[in-house]
């Protein structure tokens, strides 16, 4: 029998109309060298990314996937796994409008063709609503829990209870530092502080001395972490928020910040579409200064290859969801805990104008 992906609750209602947010077994090998990889880690980051292993050998800050819900063969084709048919519940912060959620669900429905999972895919941008999804899926006795940390507070009783009830959970994308002591055996995701160094040190390495990073979702973890990142390498940075639920305000906001910022040379969105939406704010403000990015869809990826935009670094969601639905089933075959206990790093990679033509295929494909 095929994998299954089923949308549940009324907290998903917003799945169908997409505007904004956001944000192992990598498949390393498969990278092609053209893409710049993140050096400088220190060897406790060199060792996290040692976890990171080629996918082959094994089988493989924010907002909701915007199209229906799918059933059925969720991966096209082939043959399912013969083990027995198990119920996953894949639960993130989504809220309505980002295409790097379509990237993340991609990946999940992938692996739940492949193991002969039915995939239950909630989400809510609010922690208590976040927490009451979870507690849906203890009640559904689910046999494994992936769940998206970007609000941990929020989320630690219900993960309480549901590994009190004996359901492995896995967190992917958001929460690595919170990860473990709220019950997950691992984390599929990048470093969001070394993915925001990456993006300080490719700026300065251009000499950009006063970058505008926009935070478009206030007390998300994984976001903050981010800008900090960027601070940390160019202390010039300064910090925007916007409400990222409403992309008309977005691009005022950011309009009015670089009319009344006559310096600043770069703007950083934490998502491809916020910073799809400061392109045409700098046009609007008759500013000089530059786009980059933090993840990708097709669109953003032919900005990068067009010019207009420098780079993104890429988190490679495809990948998270993926690897967070096969974990689980893994764990449910041979009781099996990928990554050792420590996070498995699914980036950061640096996509700019030389590897981006590379990069675009795949995109275009919704796996990147």
């Amino acid at each position: 029998m095929s994998g299954q992906t089923i949308d549940i609750g009324k907290a998903n209602h917003h799945d169908r109309d997409r505007q904004c947010s956001g944000g192992c077994r990598v498949a390393a090998r498969n990278l092609r060298s053209k893409e710049i990889k993140v050096a400088s880690f220190s060897w406790r980051k060199a060792a996290l990314v040692a976890v990171v292993v080629p996918m082959m050998a094994l089988s493989a800050c924010s907002s909701t996937g915007g199209k229906p819900a799918d059933s059925g063969n969720a991966a096209g084709g082939g043959q399912a796994a013969s083990t027995p048919r198990i119920k996953i519940a894949l639960i993130t912060h989504a809220a309505a409008g980002d295409t790097f959620w379509d990237i993340v669900r991609k990946g999940a429905e992938e692996a739940a063709a492949k193991d002969n999972v039915e995939l239950l895919y909630t989400s809510d941008p609010e922690g208590g609503r976040q927490a009451q999804l979870i507690q849906q899926a203890v009640d559904q006795k689910v046999d494994g829990i992936a769940v998206t940390l970007a609000k941990p507070d929020a989320l630690k009783d219900a993960l309480k209870k549901a590994t009190a009830a004996g359901i492995p959970v896995v967190s992917l994308n958001a929460g690595e530092d919170v990860s473990k002591q709220l019950g997950a055996f691992t984390h599929f995701g990048s470093n969001e502080k070394l993915a925001g160094q990456a993006v300080g040190e490719k700026l300065a390495s251009l000499n950009y001395k006063h970058p505008i990073c926009i935070i478009q979702e206030q007390g998300h973890v994984g976001l903050e972490a981010r800008c900090a990142g960027v601070k940390a390498k160019v202390a010039g940075t300064e910090i925007l928020y916007v409400n990222g639920k409403d992309m008309t305000e977005v691009s005022s906001t950011i309009t009015a910040k670089l009319q009344a910022t006559k310096d600043a040379d770069a703007v950083i969105g934490l998502g491809a579409p916020i910073t799809l939406t400061a392109l045409k704010s700098i046009a609007d403000s008759g500013s000089s200064a530059k786009a980059a990015s933090f993840d990708m869809n097709a669109e953003l990826a032919q900005k990068i290859v067009d010019g207009a935009i420098l780079f993104t670094v890429d988190q490679q969601p495809w990948l998270q969801g993926y690897e967070s639905v096969d974990a689980l089933w893994q764990s449910k075959r041979g009781g099996f805990e990928l990554g050792g206990g420590q996070p498995v790093l699914t980036g950061p990679t640096i996509v700019d104008k030389e590897s981006a033509a590379n990069v675009l295929k795949f995109a275009q494909q919704g796996v990147r």
